[in-house]
């Protein structure tokens, strides 16, 4: 199994009442979709433009838990994808003493999406989830 990183970018996003598409898209041009739920993606949206907000939404609150224990987000790898649901892990590092600990955290890649914008870490795909993931053409 080729487990090689291919790194991926948001696109784009569409939005609905029932959900929000991630247009996702890799080096290589290819592009895939994911769906999130609506409020994810308003979400990702704000971040995306910068909006303010009068209070810390839940990405936020995690970011800052994680930056108030000294953890870094490191990147977010889409790695599975089963009966079209797809599967993220979110990587951390964490410094104990003169150990440092790189912790993989089981996720949706929506929220995986969000966590990378937010705190400015890569994105990226395994090479063989992109090679099974169904291509969209340009619209």
């Amino acid at each position: 199994m080729n487990t090689e990183l291919v790194p991926i970018k948001l696109d784009k996003i569409t939005q609905t009442r029932s959900y929000s598409m991630l247009v996702l898209k890799a080096k290589n041009a290819s592009r895939f979709a994911i769906y999130a739920d609506p409020q994810v993606g308003r979400v990702i949206q704000m971040y995306l433009t910068g909006a303010l907000k009068e209070r810390p939404l839940t990405h936020d609150l995690i970011s800052n838990l994680f930056k108030g224990l000294d953890v870094k987000f490191k990147q977010v790898v889409i790695n599975d994808m089963k009966d079209t649901i797809y599967f993220a892990k979110l990587f951390v590092e964490q410094q104990i003493g003169e150990i440092t600990k790189i912790i993989e955290i089981d996720a949706r890649p929506s929220d995986c999406l969000a966590f990378a914008l937010l705190n400015n870490v890569p994105l990226y795909c395994t090479s063989s989830l992109l090679s099974k993931t169904v291509p969209i053409t340009e619209d």
